[in-house]
Order: C-alpha cells, then structure tokens, then sequence
C-alpha cells in the first residue's frame, strides 16, 4: 500500500511539474498583446477620405480623424468666446487661418497625428520628426505656441480629446483609459506653468 501512495504522490508531481512547465511564460503560441495604434485599426490599409485615390492606414486614420475633431472642437469655443477656451494657446495659429493661412492648422494636425501614430506602436510608416514636447509648448522655442499651458488648461484639452474620440466611434471605456493615460505620460513636458 505505502509503494501505491508513492507511486501516486510521483505521479502526481510528475502531472503538475508536466503541466506548469507547459504552461510556462515561455509558451511562444501565447498571443501578444495589441498595441494602442493596432486597437485603433492598425495597419489595414483603407481608403484616404481626405485624398480619395490614395490608402492609408487605418490606425493612422483614426488618430487624424480624432487629431482633426480635436482642433475643429477647440477652434469652435474659440470662435464662440467659450469660458475657459484655449484661444490664448493658439492665437497664431487661429490669427493665421483668420487671415486665410490654414498651412499651420494641416502642419499642426500633421505633428499630432504623426507623434500619436509614431509612440504608440505605429511601426515603421509612422514616424515623427517635430519638435521634442518641453519645445514644441514653449513659446520661447515654438512661435506657433501662443502661451505656456497649466494643469486646468491640459485638462481642458484632454476633455477636448475625449470628445473628439466619442464624434470619431472611439466609445470603448478601455480603450479611452488607454488614451487618457497616453495624454497623462505627457503632462509632465506640456504644462510649463
């Protein structure tokens, strides 16, 4: 009887070391997880409604799409004299389009969509070659920039943001956390005030 306990008690170790070892970290069919840019649409390439002959990334899209509303948002409670509104921020640029000049505005839509696309898992097709974020919200460095950003201007804009993302589908609560904490890893170099 003592040898049939061993021989369980071997069989059941041998069973559980078997089965811990094949469900080790080490498992290379375990999926990875998707990035930001890849829960946006990744790199599916889809049809440009800007551009109508031309592809683009779905993951891209998405972030112009969202990067698009976001200004259109901010520019329409500047135009409206809204309490709190960002005017100060972009009055170059906004003092630029008011004379017919909306270089800025594609250039700035340009940055955004590429720096989110870029740091966010967008590969290799997505790159960004602005500014560093303490430059390009300074100023000083940036003429682009009206005036240095605080906390409740950044909240304002991550609001903006967030509605932006709900006009554009984006409604997931997840995949809006993920987004929030983007814009979050990024308070540290805007707000300057």
């Amino acid at each position: 009887m003592k040898n049939a306990t061993k021989m369980s008690v071997l069989f059941l170790c041998l069973s559980a070391g078997i089965t811990l070892y094949s469900c080790s970290d080490d498992d290379k069919s375990t999926p990875t997880e998707l990035s930001l840019y890849e829960k946006l649409g990744g790199f599916n390439k889809v049809q440009d409604p800007n551009n109508p002959n031309q592809l683009i990334e779905q993951g891209r899209l998405s972030y112009r799409s969202v990067v698009d509303s976001t200004i259109t948002l901010i520019v329409a409670d500047i135009v409206a004299g809204s309490q709190g509104n960002l005017g100060a921020h972009f009055a170059p640029i906004v003092a630029e389009v008011s004379s017919g000049n909306a270089t800025n505005v594609a250039v700035l839509s340009k940055n955004l969509t590429d720096f989110f696309a870029a740091n966010t898992g967008g590969g290799a097709t997505n790159t960004y070659t602005g500014l560093g974020m303490v430059a390009a919200h300074d100023p000083a460095q940036n003429p682009r920039m009206g005036v240095k950003a605080n906390n409740a201007d950044y909240d304002k804009f991550i609001g903006y943001v967030g509605a932006a993302a709900g006009l554009n589908g984006v409604t997931d609560p997840v995949l809006i956390g993920e987004v929030v904490t983007v814009l979050e890893s990024l308070r540290a170099p805007i707000v300057q005030e």
